[in-house]
C-alpha cells in the first residue's frame, strides 16, 4: 500500500500539478540550481577565507618594520 505502484506516482503527480500549477513547477529547477551553485561557492569561499585569515593574522602579529615607526610618531604627536 506504499508508493511503489505506478498509479500512485501518477496520482501524486496530478495532485502536485493541481496544487502548485505548472508555472511554479517550471521555476523550481532554476531556483534549485542557483541555490546549489550558491552553496558550492560559499563552501569554496570559506576554504579560501581560512587561508586569507591566517595570512591576515600573521600580518597583525608581525607588522612591517616601517609601521612601528609611523605608529610611534603618531602617538607622540597626539600626546602633545
Amino acid at each position: 500500500m506504499g508508493l511503489d505502484s505506478f498509479w500512485h506516482w501518477i496520482i501524486l503527480l496530478v495532485v502536485v500539478l493541481v496544487i502548485f500549477g505548472t508555472g511554479k513547477l517550471t521555476k523550481i529547477g532554476p531556483d534549485l540550481g542557483k541555490a546549489v551553485r550558491g552553496f558550492k561557492k560559499a563552501l569554496h569561499d570559506d576554504e579560501d577565507g581560512g587561508k586569507d585569515a591566517a595570512a591576515q593574522e600573521k600580518l597583525r602579529a608581525d607588522p612591517p618594520a616601517g609601521a612601528d615607526a609611523k605608529q610611534g610618531q603618531r602617538d607622540s604627536s597626539e600626546t602633545k
